[in-house]
C-alpha cells in the first residue's frame, strides 16, 4: 500500500506546480502560429470541430491545418513564411474563406479574432446527404468506425457492430481478436469495468448495438494507457446528449431470433444536466447443434473413439440502463457521476447428448445425458469525476473515481440416463458463485510547454484494487427427484478469493518538429501485488510480486495532400483474468473437462507497426503491416486423465509470434452511394517450448478475413445498407479453428421530420445454419467437432424521438476511469472457466 499512496501523493503535489514545464524561450526563434475563434454568425454560439484548413495561395493546395475545439478555437501551426488562404468548413454551414494572409519573419503569429460562418441554405434532404459522415476516419493514434451511421445493425448487441470495424475479428460466440490477437484492451465510454473482467463476450451482449455511437481501434497505445492488452485498446463510444432541453427517444427492434426496446431521456436545463437510459434485449429459442469426435491414442494399448452428437437450445434476457448526471461549476471547472446497472441471464440447453465410445471400432458403451446450464448475473459500477481546465488551451487536470461490482451464478445440472435410456439414473450439479468488486482512482494532467503549441506534457497516477471470490461446490443425487448431497473433497468444493492490486505512474510526451513531424514517447511503471488463498486449505496460493517497466513510442510524418506515414514500438503486459485463473472444474461435458491456474505469471508483448494512409479522390485507403512477439504465453495444455477424459489446464509457456499486414478503404462512389471495406491477413507462429515429445505442441499458418459494407441513400429520406463479413480458418496451437461468414441488409425511411424511422432488416437470409468445424491435434489426441448454429433472423425496426433540443449545452470534454488490465479469452480459449461456459 505504500507505493499507490507514495505514488498518488507525488502526483497531487506536481499537478498544479507550474515550475515543471519546461519553458521555450521564443526570442531567438519566431513562433509561427495562426489562431482564432469560430462562431455561428447568427446565434453568436462557438462552433465546435470545424475544420480549418490552410491553403497555399498559389497552388490551393493543404500544408496544414487544424479542427476547432468545443469553444470553437483553433491553433495552427507547422508552416513557414510565405502567401496562404485560410479556409474554414463546417456541417451545416456555408464554406468561408480568408484574403490572402502573408507570413513573413516580423508577421508569424496570427489572430484573427471572431470569424462568424453563415447557415447553409439547402434542402433538409440535401444536408443529409452532403453531411453524411464517413463510417470510417483515419486519426494519427487510432481508427474510428462511427457505428451510428450503420442501420444494418439494428436488433444486434456489439458483437454485431465490432463485426464491421476493421483490424478486428468476431467469431459468433462474440470472442473478439484484434489482428489476431485476443488480448485486446476494451475499454466502455474509456472506462473498463467488472462485466467486462469476467467475460468480453459475455459483456459485449448486454450492450445493444443502437446504444454505441463509435468504436475506436487504438493499435499502438502511449504511455497514458493502462500497460494491458497485447494487441492493442479498443474503445467502444455509446451516445450521449449534451444538448440543451428534454428529450425521449424510443427505439425498438421485434425479430425471430431477438428483439429488444430501449428508452432514453435527458433533461438539460443550465450548467445541470441529467440522463436516464436503457436498452433490454432478449434471445429466443435459437437452435443449433453439436458434434464431437476425438480419438484418444494410447501407444501402450488400444486406440479409443468417444462420438458425441446433440441438440441445443438458447434463451437469454440481457439489459443495461444508466443514470447520469453532469454539472459545469463555472468556466473552468466539471463535474460527472453516473451510476449503471445491468443483468444477463442466459440458459443453455444441450438435450439428448448421446455420448458413444468404440475400442478399436467396437462399441463399447453409450451414454444419454441431459445438459442444462444457467449463467446468471447482474452488475453495478459507479463513476465519478472531476475535471478543472485552465486559460491556457489544452491545460487540463482531472481526478476519476469507480466502484464496480459483479456477481455471476453459473451453475449446471448434468442428468445421466441409465441403460435403456427411458429413466434418469443419476444427476450431478455444480453451483459457481463468482464476484468481481475493483475500486479505483486515477489522476491525469495535461500541459502544453512553451508558446509554440507543438509540444504536449501529460503525466498521472493510478491504482486499482480488486477482489475476485469463486465460491464452487458440486452435488451429486440418485434418480431425476433425489435430493442433492454436497460431495466432501477440497478438490469440488471450496472458496478461492484472489486479491489484486495494480499501481501505475506514466509520463508521456508529445513534440512537433521540423514541420510536418509528431513524436511521442512515454514511460508507465506498473506495480502488481496479489494474495491468493483457499477457504478450505490450509496451502495459500503463493504468487509473488511484480513490477514493469512500458515503453511506448510513435512518430508520424504529414506528407503532401493529406497522406501520413506513422512508425510505433510498444510493449505491454497481459494480466490473466480470472477465467484463467479459477479453479474450479468444469464438467460441463464430462468428456472435456478444464481448471484454471491460480499461479499464472503475465504475458510481455513487443509490437512494431508501420501504417500509411492516403487519400484518392473521395476515397481513403490505410496500409499497415506489424510484427508481434509474445513471450510467456498463457496457453492451454490438455492431457488424457485415467477415464479417458480430456483435460485441459493453463500455464505460461511458449511464444506467439505473428507478421500481418491489411489495407482497408473507404470509398464514396457518389454523394448517395459509398462503399468500404478492408482485408486483413497475418501469419501466426506459435510453440509451447516443451521438449517432451507427449506434450510439445508447434503450429503456423495464414489466416485472413475480409469485410464489405456499402450504403445507397434513396430519395423520399429511405436509405438502404448492406453488410458481410468472413474469416477463414484460424491457426491454434494445437489445431484450428473453422471459419465463417455472416451478412446482413436493412431498409428504413425516415418519418414527421425525421424524429421517427421505420425499416426491415434480414440476417442471414440465405443460410438456415452455420457449420463452423474446429480441429485438435496432440500426438495422444485428435479430435474434430463441429457446432451449428441456426442464427437467420428477419427483425422489424422503429424508433420515434419526442422532445425538443437546442445546441446551448455544455461544451466540457468528459474524462472517466480507464481500467485496462485483463486477459480475455478469445478465439481458441478452450472455454470461459470462471463462467462454465
Amino acid at each position: 500500500m505504500k507505493y499507490q499512496l507514495l505514488i498518488l501523493a507525488l502526483l497531487v503535489f506536481l499537478a498544479p506546480f507550474e515550475g515543471l514545464q519546461a519553458q521555450t524561450t521564443t526570442g531567438e526563434k519566431p513562433v509561427y502560429k495562426i489562431t482564432g475563434k469560430i462562431l455561428d454568425g447568427e446565434t453568436g454560439e462557438p462552433i465546435p470541430y470545424a475544420a480549418a484548413a490552410l491553403l497555399d495561395a498559389e497552388s490551393m493546395q493543404n500544408t496544414t491545418g487544424a479542427v476547432a475545439d468545443l469553444d470553437g478555437e483553433f491553433v495552427i501551426t507547422g508552416f513557414k513564411n510565405g502567401k496562404y488562404i485560410l479556409q474554414l468548413s463546417n456541417l451545416g454551414f456555408e464554406p468561408f474563406k480568408t484574403q490572402v494572409i502573408e507570413i513573413t519573419t516580423g508577421n508569424t503569429n496570427v489572430n484573427l479574432g471572431e470569424i462568424k460562418l453563415k447557415g447553409e441554405a439547402i434542402g433538409l434532404q440535401e444536408v443529409t446527404v452532403q453531411g453524411q459522415r464517413a463510417l470510417i476516419e483515419e486519426k494519427v493514434d487510432r481508427t474510428i468506425y462511427n457505428a451510428e451511421n450503420d442501420k444494418t445493425t439494428i436488433g444486434g448487441d456489439a458483437s454485431d457492430v465490432l463485426r464491421r470495424v476493421p483490424m478486428l475479428s468476431v467469431d459468433l460466440d462474440g470472442n473478439v481478436s484484434m489482428r489476431g490477437s485476443s488480448n485486446i484492451l476494451v475499454l466502455i465510454d474509456g472506462k473498463q469495468s467488472a462485466i467486462v473482467a469476467n467475460n468480453l463476450a459475455d459483456a459485449l451482449k448486454q450492450i445493444p448495438a443502437e446504444e454505441i455511437k463509435s468504436v475506436e481501434v487504438i493499435t499502438s497505445p502511449s504511455a497514458k494507457y493502462d500497460a494491458e492488452g497485447t494487441g492493442g485498446v479498443l474503445n467502444i463510444i455509446t451516445k450521449k446528449n449534451n444538448l440543451q432541453g428534454a428529450s425521449l427517444n424510443i427505439n425498438s427492434s421485434a425479430g425471430l431470433r431477438g428483439s429488444n426496446l430501449g428508452l432514453n431521456a435527458s433533461l438539460k436545463r443550465g450548467k445541470m444536466g441529467w440522463t436516464l437510459g436503457g436498452y433490454g434485449r432478449s434471445g429466443y429459442n435459437i437452435l443449433g447443434s453439436f458434434e464431437n469426435t476425438q480419438t484418444l491414442l494410447n501407444p501402450n494399448g488400444s486406440d479409443i473413439q468417444i462420438q458425441q452428437q446433440a441438440e441445443t437450445r438458447n434463451n437469454m434476457l440481457f439489459g443495461r440502463y444508466n443514470l447520469g448526471w453532469d454539472y459545469e461549476l463555472n468556466k473552468f471547472n466539471f463535474l460527472t457521476a453516473s451510476v449503471s446497472v445491468g443483468v444477463r441471464n442466459m440458459r443453455n440447453r444441450q438435450e439428448g447428448l448421446l455420448t458413444n465410445t468404440f475400442i478399436e471400432d467396437v462399441l463399447a458403451n453409450s451414454l444419454l445425458r441431459d445438459v442444462n446450464v444457467d449463467n446468471l448475473s447482474n452488475n453495478i459500477d459507479f463513476n465519478f469525476n472531476y475535471t478543472k481546465s485552465f486559460e491556457t488551451p489544452q491545460k487540463e487536470f482531472s481526478v476519476s473515481g469507480l466502484y464496480s461490482r459483479s456477481n455471476n451464478n453459473n451453475d449446471f445440472v448434468n442428468s445421466l440416463y441409465n441403460g435403456t435410456f427411458t429413466d434418469i439414473a443419476s444427476r450431478v450439479k455444480n453451483e459457481n458463485l463468482g464476484v468481481n468488486e475493483e475500486f479505483t482512482i486515477q489522476l491525469d494532467y495535461v500541459t502544453p510547454v512553451g508558446n509554440t503549441g507543438t509540444q504536449i506534457l501529460e503525466y498521472g497516477a493510478k491504482n486499482i484494487l480488486r477482489k475476485a471470490i469463486s465460491d464452487f461446490a458440486y452435488f451429486t443425487a440418485e434418480g431425476s427427484d433425489g435430493e442433492f448431497q454436497q460431495i466432501d473433497d477440497i478438490a469440488f468444493s471450496n472458496e478461492f478469493n484472489y486479491d489484486q492490486n495494480v499501481s501505475a505512474a506514466y509520463a508521456s510526451y508529445t513534440l512537433g518538429f521540423l514541420e510536418n513531424y509528431t513524436v511521442k514517447g512515454g514511460l508507465r511503471y506498473e506495480y502488481t501485488n496479489i494474495n491468493a488463498d483457499f477457504k478450505n486449505s490450509e496451502l495459500p496460493a503463493d504468487i509473488p510480486s511484480y513490477g514493469v517497466f512500458v515503453p511506448s513510442f510513435n512518430i508520424g510524418r504529414k506528407l503532401a495532400n493529406g497522406n501520413m506515414l506513422k512508425a510505433a514500438y510498444n510493449r505491454r503486459i497481459q494480466r490473466p483474468s480470472l477465467q484463467f485463473l479459477n479453479p474450479n472444474i468444469n464438467q460441463a461435458n464430462p468428456q472435456q473437462q478444464s481448471q484454471g491456474n491460480p499461479l499464472l505469471d503475465p504475458e510481455l508483448t513487443d509490437n512494431y507497426e508501420l501504417a500509411y494512409s492516403t487519400f484518392i479522390g473521395g476515397s481513403s485507403l490505410n496500409f499497415t503491416s506489424y510484427f508481434r512477439n509474445t513471450t510467456g504465453s498463457i496457453q492451454p495444455v490438455r492431457t488424457i486423465s485415467d477415464n479417458d477424459v480430456i483435460f485441459t489446464s493453463f500455464e505460461n509457456i511458449g511464444s506467439e509470434k505473428a507478421v500481418g499486414f491489411s489495407v482497408f478503404s473507404n470509398i464514396n462512389i457518389s454523394g448517395k452511394f459509398s462503399l468500404n471495406g478492408s482485408i486483413d491477413t497475418y501469419y501466426a507462429m506459435l510453440t509451447n517450448g516443451l521438449d517432451d515429445p507427449m506434450f510439445a505442441a508447434s503450429n503456423e499458418g495464414y489466416v485472413v478475413s475480409g469485410r464489405l459494407f456499402g450504403n445507397y441513400t434513396l430519395p423520399k429520406n429511405w436509405q438502404l445498407q448492406a453488410f458481410t463479413f468472413a474469416r477463414g480458418r484460424a491457426v491454434q496451437l494445437q489445431g484450428s479453428a473453422g471459419g465463417f461468414g455472416v451478412y446482413g441488409m436493412s431498409i428504413n425511411k425516415q418519418f414527421n421530420e425525421k424524429r421517427g424511422s421505420v425499416g426491415f432488416g434480414m440476417d442471414n437470409f440465405f443460410t438456415k445454419e452455420f457449420r463452423i468445424k474446429n480441429e485438435l491435434i496432440t500426438p495422444t489426441i485428435m479430435q474434430e467437432s463441429t457446432v451449428g448454429l441456426r442464427n437467420m433472423n428477419f427483425k422489424i425496426n422503429f424508433s420515434y424521438r419526442i422532445g425538443k433540443l437546442s445546441v446551448e449545452g455544455s461544451r466540457r470534454k468528459k474524462r472517466g476511469v480507464t481500467n485496462d488490465d485483463m486477459k480475455e479469452g478469445g478465439e481458441g480459449a478452450a472455454g470461459a472457466i470462471m463462467n462454465n461456459n
